[in-house]
């Protein structure tokens, strides 16, 4: 078992916006290109084809130093495309089509699921643009505490999975589910079948999930936040276990991709480093954690490309 027999992984740097190949072997970094568009965040690899979402500008620029989370209230977010054999890029949800895009994820359909932090709701499209629409909608009224971060969607199970991080090293992030079809006459804003399988977590940020396991990013306080954790998907009308954290001591955890087969999570962080982590029960356990990429800016986004 070596690094070198895996997939290729593609990243977004948040402040050059960039999608970025990466040589999990050796390290080496090939610009795909450096038009992702403000903040880029969400990323999946359907086929051949990158699509990203984007949080827009925030209200004060990253060039300007702030102790404060940066302002994404403003409605420019949007999803996008990239061909990076012919370098095409597309909208398929124009900037201005939504507010913060956040985590991105698909099903075997050909429907993007994405989360929106600032406009506290989780929604999807076809990766054509077409039948876009609300999945779930939270009250802005919450706050932090409505705001939608991560997204994985479960077609076999027929669930749609969330996370709201809550306030800053808050301790009061969840995990949520609902199905992916409304019951009868419920609206995207008043759902009848939404589960909260975990509460009080620190920050939980991005979703994946892998078999009948979930695994998450969270980059809340220490000693249990700024890890990669997992959890058996708990069964319907049952809270989530305890998590099994499987790697701590990352700058901002942010970006997740997950290979069970070769027995690897790889983990990005706002510090700008990609890790990767040994699953403790898989083929590559006993090689040690270690840093495929570091470089000067933050690393949004993670996901594999054939």
């Amino acid at each position: 078992m070596s690094y070198q027999n895996l997939r290729s992984l593609v990243a977004l740097t948040l402040r050059s916006s960039r999608i970025v190949r990466i040589g999990i072997a050796d390290g080496t970094v090939e610009t795909l290109t450096d038009a992702a568009g403000p903040s880029p965040d969400g990323l999946v690899a359907v086929g051949d084809i990158l699509y990203w979402t984007t949080m827009g500008q925030p209200t004060v620029g990253f060039d300007v130093p702030s102790e404060k989370p940066r302002d994404f209230s403003r409605r420019d977010g949007g999803v996008h495309a990239l061909r990076p054999d012919t370098g095409e890029r597309y909208d398929v949800v124009p900037p201005g089509g939504l507010t913060t895009g956040k985590q991105l994820a698909h099903d075997a359909a050909g429907t993007l699921y994405w989360s929106d932090r600032e406009g506290c709701k989780v929604s999807r499209a076809r990766v054509d643009g077409t039948g876009l629409e609300d999945v779930v909608v939270n009250d802005p009224a919450g706050g932090a505490l409505a705001e939608c971060v991560g997204v994985a969607v479960d077609p076999n199970r027929g669930y749609v999975y969330w996370t709201q991080k809550g306030p800053p090293k808050g301790g009061q992030g969840r995990i949520l589910r609902a199905g992916i079809d409304l019951p009868t006459g419920d609206t995207a804003a008043h759902r009848s079948d939404i589960e909260i399988l975990w509460d009080g977590l620190p920050e939980p940020i991005d979703l994946e999930i892998v078999g009948d396991r979930l695994y998450w990013t969270d980059r809340g306080a220490a000693p249990f936040g700024n890890t990669l954790n997992r959890a058996p998907l708990p069964r319907p009308g049952h809270v989530g276990a305890m998590p099994e954290i499987l790697g701590g001591g990352f700058r901002e955890a942010i970006g997740l991709a997950v290979d069970e087969n070769s027995g690897l999570a790889y983990v990005s962080d706002l510090g700008g480093e990609i890790v990767a982590i040994p699953l403790p029960d898989g083929p590559a356990a006993h090689i040690p954690r270690r840093v495929v990429l570091s470089m000067d800016e933050s690393i949004t986004g993670l996901a594999f490309l054939r």
